[in-house]
């Protein structure tokens, strides 16, 4: 039987060991880690799946922040990785993942300004994640355009650095 329980309730090496299988071991120098390097998940939002005792997928989100270049600071919520056991891609698990954090950021009054890295492909059609207004944002290393994804009425379209929230409220 397939349960979603708070990522928090999840022995830490086991979310690192999925991360890994689904990722790979260098995981780490991609630039989404960069962005969020420093700060915890935010617990609310962040999601493991669990199947016979075992950790099958994981979905984590972040308390992320875009420094305009005119000085407006705009915090956002960025979603992934959203991990999911190899052997078992492919099925909706991923999915079903969006969707618990996606409905716990709506319900929690934190989804109106949300970013993600990911396949605008996938992301916009079940999603609605888009690049509208993501065009002139930089982040700290190297990304493709198209794939800086955002949605939220509260998105904005402006120049500026992503990064780490410098503040996050308890």
């Amino acid at each position: 039987m397939l349960e979603f329980v708070p990522i928090a309730t999840v022995e830490p090496a086991a979310v690192e060991a999925l991360l890994d299988r689904a990722f790979g071991r260098d995981r780490h120098n991609k630039t989404a880690y960069r962005l969020r390097s420093g700060v915890a998940a935010i617990p609310h939002l962040s999601f493991a799946a669990i199947e016979n005792g075992e950790l099958v997928g994981s979905i984590q989100c972040w308390p992320v922040e875009i420094a305009g270049d005119d000085g407006a600071v705009v915090p956002l919520v960025m979603v992934g990785p959203v991990a999911v056991e190899p052997g078992r891609q492919r099925g909706g698990l991923g999915k079903q993942l969006m969707h618990r954090s996606l409905d716990a950021a709506r319900s929690a009054g934190e989804d109106r300004a949300m970013m993600l890295v990911g396949d605008p492909e996938y992301y916009e059609r079940f999603f609605g994640f888009t690049a509208e207004r993501t065009a002139r944002w930089r982040l700290p290393g190297p990304v493709e355009s198209r794939r800086l994804l955002a949605r939220g009425d509260d998105v904005p379209a402006i120049a500026g650095l992503l990064g780490p929230r410098a503040t996050v409220a308890a």
